[in-house]
């Protein structure tokens, strides 16, 4: 057995760009995801931030099989899941929850919660009458709802409220992976930390790991154990989050990181603030070299040129950047 609950090596997801209606011709390919690797050990977390179009989203579904991967294989409990066949994955997909980014469009408004909060129950016929009622309803308790709320239909709550329903849901099968594709983003920045602390707490009692998406490195901060930046398909830079908040190496995070707002007046005048050069390229077509070069303070000739590879620059500290080889 691995000592990893999961192992992504290699991993690729390119998407066909087409022309034509009958006779389709491909003429392209749109870069999601290209030869990232990274691991997340049992009850730990995995924050991966990075702008819209990095390929996060994409990550995540291929984790649960949503998607197939171009190249590259992933490992879950020590076996590989990129070729699985439906009814392997299904089994596999016990061990998986997944909380989506919108509330108001994950849950189905016909259904009530206790059919919603019991839906994967019912799928995967885990539990029946009493006993199954008995789950519901401690899912229900242990996200902040009542037991009067069973009965409700999601347009009945908040937007905080039908998050922690979907918490519940993702919960039912006491899954050793939660996959949290920006769990918070549109929900009001009140609402949001009280969400996060709840899914912290639910991660200490149930004891599963998670991989925490969000474009905002404040989210992740105080959640994950380690933090993967993307830009453009490419992990840039992998480490603790201690590490990462206290030392951030390469200019991306580098940027990111001014970008967080802090408390205090002090510390907002005398960081470097760096705001970033134009759009994220197209992942159809990724600058040559390294994928960042064109928006970089930093630029160097080979940068241009050579595509830069994750190295160690010690205490497990991975960063992609010509500077540091």
């Amino acid at each position: 057995m691995s000592e990893f609950l999961l192992q992504v090596n290699n991993l690729k997801k390119y998407f066909p760009v087409t022309r034509g209606t009958i006779l389709k011709k491909i003429i392209g390919y749109v870069y999601a995801v290209d030869d990232i690797d990274f691991s997340i050990q049992t009850n730990e977390t995995l924050g991966i931030v990075g702008e819209s179009g990095s390929g996060k989203t994409t990550v995540a579904k291929l984790i649960l099989g949503l998607l197939q991967p171009t190249s590259g294989k992933i490992f879950f409990e020590g076996q590989e899941i990129t070729s699985k066949s439906n009814s392997k994955m299904k089994e596999i997909r016990r061990k998986m929850g997944a909380i989506f980014q919108d509330p108001f469009s994950s849950l189905d408004p016909r259904k009530s919660v206790y059919k919603i909060v019991g839906e994967p129950i019912t799928y995967h016929k885990v539990y029946s009458g009493s006993e199954k009622e008995r789950v519901i309803l401690d899912l229900v308790t242990k996200v902040g709802l009542k037991k009067v709320d069973l009965n409700r239909y999601p347009h009945e709550f908040s937007g905080g409220q039908k998050q922690r329903i979907a918490i519940a849901r993702a919960l039912a099968l006491n899954p050793a992976l939660i996959i949290a594709d920006e769990p918070v983003s549109a929900l009001d920045a009140s609402v949001q930390a009280k969400i996060l602390n709840l899914m912290t707490d639910l991660k200490h009692k149930y004891k599963f790991s998670m991989l925490l998406i969000s474009h905002d490195l404040s989210v992740v901060r105080y959640v994950s154990d380690k933090i993967a930046v993307m830009y453009l398909g490419k992990i840039v830079e992998l480490s603790s989050s201690e590490d990462l908040f206290s030392n951030p190496l390469h200019p991306y995070s580098k940027a990111l990181l001014s970008s967080v707002p802090v408390p205090s007046r002090t510390v907002m005048l005398k960081r470097e603030v760096r705001i970033l050069k134009g759009e994220i390229p197209s992942a159809s077509n990724p600058p040559p070299g390294c994928r960042f070069h064109p928006r970089c303070y930093y630029t160097q000739p080979i940068c241009e040129k050579v595509e830069p590879t994750l190295i160690d620059v010690g205490n497990n500290h991975l960063v992609a950047c010509h500077l540091y080889a």
